[in-house]
């Protein structure tokens, strides 16, 4: 008997959930660390510390700071 494996996450984050925290800045779509970081379940300095830790693995334009 061959048993279907399936790869769905535990916790499935409603879409509208997301879409309300995408933002418009400079004319590109952003969600701002601390949103991102509480759809991960994560403390925010610990998704900044883990993406500036392997900044290889994301696109260039993945993470930017704003300046006035």
């Amino acid at each position: 008997m061959i048993k279907k494996m399936t790869n769905r996450p535990k916790d499935i984050i409603p879409e509208k959930q997301i879409l309300k925290i995408i933002m418009i800045i400079r004319g590109k779509k952003v969600i701002l660390d601390f949103d991102l970081a509480e759809l991960y379940g994560v403390e925010t300095r610990r998704l900044n510390e883990q993406v500036r830790r392997n900044i290889e693995k994301f696109p260039e334009d993945f993470m930017f700071q704003l300046s006035r």
